[in-house]
């Protein structure tokens, strides 16, 4: 297996220091909860107040099962196994996803649990990494193809 720096792979780095990275190497599995709260917060900074977000009347009548996670916030939640991982975020070069199936939210304390993995499946020689991840709400996958290229 080839890793960025010649080194041992695997492990998780310490703030500021570039993890060794080896093809086949997992990141730390992450769960994260999306709330209510949270859409409302999320509407406001990104200034997406489209009512399926927000309005369980609204998302039902438009076909939706309740209210869904907005598709930048969900993939924002992704990309934290990747930015936690690497301990600087600065290092995160591109990340790219389709939105595939919503994560609908519940009008509950708890909310929506998005499972997110992820999975060192290429690294080149100038030391880019590429991490494919999945991203999985209610057990079925929610981003198509989501995928991080990161610098070591």
């Amino acid at each position: 297996m080839t890793t960025a720096d010649g080194g041992p792979g695997g492990g998780a780095p310490g703030r500021g220091e570039a993890p060794h990275v080896t093809v086949g190497d997992e990141l730390p599995a992450l769960e994260v909860r999306i709330t209510r709260d949270q859409l409302v917060r999320y509407a406001g900074a990104a200034l997406d107040f489209n009512p399926i977000h927000w309005n369980e009347t609204f998302a039902k009548d438009v076909g939706l099962p309740d209210v869904i996670a907005h598709g930048m916030l969900t993939m924002a939640v992704a990309g934290r196994v990747v930015t936690d991982w690497l301990g600087d975020p600065a290092r995160l070069v591109d990340f790219s996803a389709r939105f595939t199936r919503p994560v609908v939210v519940p009008n509950t304390p708890e909310g929506a649990l998005v499972e997110i993995t992820g999975k060192v499946a290429d690294v080149k020689d100038d030391g880019i990494a590429r991490i494919d991840l999945v991203v999985k709400f209610d057990g079925k996958t929610v981003l198509g193809k989501p995928q991080a290229l990161v610098r070591r």
